[in-house]
């Protein structure tokens, strides 16, 4: 334990390991719920922010929990600096590619706010993990790896809840018991957490290998007398029939509740918690509970919840397959109405990936486009042009430099270069100016970085992405299929779909590769993606078969996903590998998929004049 003043955070975990931050004002609606009284449960996160509605955060588990997919996410309660950024009410964002701004990890905001502070020009962020340079004079994000430039932005929000006293050296919620030093409070008499005890006992019983004896159903309705415990050596009921039979107590309970004002709390402890069984018992937990008897349960819990006067929603969908664990769910949903809280448990959408079986015979080629497959092959090297000569066609030399810093080298331009690497046959002071964009470097800097780079004879400047020349990529051979399907994508209903097919085999590293010589590996090909036939999706297509040519479609590199190295990944243009759904975002409905893509397709210079400039 340790006395202080620290700013609260809360955060979930998303699937890729990360703990996200939930903004200022869920986590003070989260602190206020706890404050209100010890008996706070759950946190209807909906209350707070309306996009949250379908979350429920359940302070007892430490977990997120969404309502209408049943998918369940571990929290945290994290203490931060009071001075620190979200002490200040400072949040720092990216902008991702539907242009609306995505907050940074809490930990990487406290990083980029830091460096701020001090004055920095730019920090990098390679020393907490992550390949990414913040440059505060443009306000972007650099990808060290691709040199994608992301714009990022600072704003003010309100300050996370502030706590001052004794502070958990854990990040965690509630305090253990042994940590706590109010007195315990006795459990509450309602039927709504009656309920919850009871199905806590039950599943505690059963998790201990002790099973709680099963009443008659006529008494436990009536509200009868208790029936005798079995005696010992007879064989206990399974974990379903313990559930069931709290349920069935409980009911005895909430009818006893209706026929005397104040029951006492003897009577709830013994209902709730009846003597064990002595016989041997197999081990029982939720996972023993099949769909049939969570539909009792269901029934059960709502038949108790009417009679107590809370309103309920059922339990939908337990029936069928679902990658939703079905007793988590329904134990879960029992839970929730107990509390009082509307539950939509419903079985998650099915993930699409495949339009419907297509015959050879319905496959046709696509109206205005040449072929129905291109191929490519090893890299052609341009040869005979020195990068000096290369860089001569896009410079204007500069006298007299101005008085500001080469963005590459971080030096001045009035200075010679800082560039501490190989060193080009190029003087380290010379000043040369783009044509096109006009931003001043170092010549010798930017020899250095086209020699680190694909050597095709076009240069990108590092500042605004323009681009001189045609710029190539390093994608390794393959294969791209494309033809018409007769079925439509959810959105476009009034066309037919563009099925392209792309099909990279294993292989071994070029010189223009992170590293030559070594094998690569070519994962989930082949790779089908979908555009609908429109006129605007034709265009689409048109300009993936230039990116293609120019092997800009794919690199090689590290997954973001999977993490392996040296494997075939995306470079940088988006495509949709979802038929019939959206769940993982590179599906359809999408109404700005193809306007985000023809943008994504321009900053690798490639535009409807680059269809011409191929032709001829």
């Amino acid at each position: 334990m340790l006395l202080a003043s620290a700013v609260v955070v809360w955060e979930w975990l998303n699937e890729h390991g990360r703990w996200r931050p939930y903004s200022p004002a869920v986590s003070h609606h989260i602190e206020a719920v706890i404050r209100a009284g010890p008996r706070a449960g759950s946190v209807v996160l909906g209350q707070a922010d309306r996009r949250l509605a379908p979350y429920l955060l359940d302070l007892h588990s430490m977990h997120q929990f969404r309502q209408d997919t049943g998918t369940i996410r571990p929290v945290r309660r994290s203490y931060y600096d009071p001075s620190s950024a979200p002490g200040k009410g400072v949040v720092w964002e990216w902008e991702n590619d539907s242009g609306s701004w995505t907050p940074y990890d809490m930990e990487v905001g406290i990083t980029i706010q830091h460096a701020y502070e001090k004055q920095h020009p730019w920090i990098d962020l390679t020393s907490i993990g992550f390949c990414y340079v913040i440059d505060f004079s443009t306000m972007g994000q650099i990808n060290r790896q691709t040199q994608r430039k992301r714009r990022i932005r600072r704003r003010l929000d309100l300050v996370y809840p502030l706590v001052t006293g004794t502070l958990p050296k854990s990040q965690s919620w509630p305090a253990s018991p042994g940590v706590s030093s109010s007195p315990p409070t006795p459990p509450c008499t309602c039927p709504q957490c009656l309920l919850v005890m009871s199905v806590k006992a039950a599943v505690a019983a059963g998790a201990n290998g002790t099973a709680v004896p099963q009443q008659r159903k006529a008494s436990a309705l009536s509200g009868g007398p208790k029936p005798p415990i079995p005696a010992p050596g007879l064989k206990p009921p399974d974990g379903t029939a313990t559930t069931r039979s709290s349920l069935k107590t409980l009911a005895s309970q909430v009818s006893r509740r209706q026929a005397a004002s104040t029951p006492a709390l003897s009577s709830a402890s013994s209902a709730t918690s009846p003597p064990a069984a002595n016989g041997k018992t197999t081990r029982a937990s939720l996972n023993t509970l099949n769909r049939t008897h969570l539909q009792r349960l269901a029934i059960a819990q709502s038949r108790v919840l009417i009679a107590s006067g809370v309103p309920t929603v059922p339990v939908k969908n337990l029936n069928g397959s679902s990658p939703v664990n079905p007793a988590l769910a329904g134990i879960t949903g029992i839970l929730m109405s107990a509390a009082g809280l509307p539950v939509c448990l419903t079985r998650p959408p099915k993930l699409v990936l495949h339009p419907p079986p297509v015959s050879k015979s319905e496959i046709k080629s696509i109206p205005g486009v040449a072929n129905t497959c291109r191929k490519t092959t090893k890299k052609q090297a341009k040869k005979g042009k020195t990068p000096e000569e290369v860089l001569k066609k896009y410079l204007q030399k500069v006298r007299h430099p101005p008085d500001e810093d080469c963005t590459i080298c971080m030096e001045h331009l009035s200075t010679p270069s800082g560039y501490k690497g190989p060193q080009p046959a190029v003087k380290p002071d010379l000043v040369g100016k783009l044509s096109k964009c006009g931003h001043i470097y170092h010549l010798h800097c930017l020899v250095a970085m086209y020699n680190n780079g694909n050597k095709d004879g076009s240069l990108q400047c590092p500042t605004c992405k323009t681009i001189y020349g045609v710029k190539t990529g390093t994608q390794p051979p393959g294969k791209m299929e494309y033809h018409l399907i007769p079925h439509s994508l959810p959105g476009h209903p009034d066309c037919k779909t563009i099925r392209i097919i792309y099909n990279i085999p294993p292989g071994v590293q070029g010189p223009e590769h992170p590293n030559p010589g070594k094998s690569f590996t070519a994962r989930g090909f082949p790779r089908h993606c979908y555009l609908p036939d429109s006129e605007k999706g034709r265009k689409v297509l048109k300009l993936l078969l230039v990116a293609w040519d120019r092997r800009l479609i794919f690199a090689i590199g590290t997954s973001s996903t999977t993490g392996e190295s040296d494997t075939v990944i995306w470079n940088e243009i988006h495509h949709k590998t979802e038929f019939g759904s959206n769940l993982t975002g590179h599906g359809y409905p999408d109404a700005n998929y193809l306007d985000n893509v023809l943008a994504e397709l321009a900053v690798q210079g490639i535009t409807e004049e680059s269809t011409a400039q191929e032709k001829d």
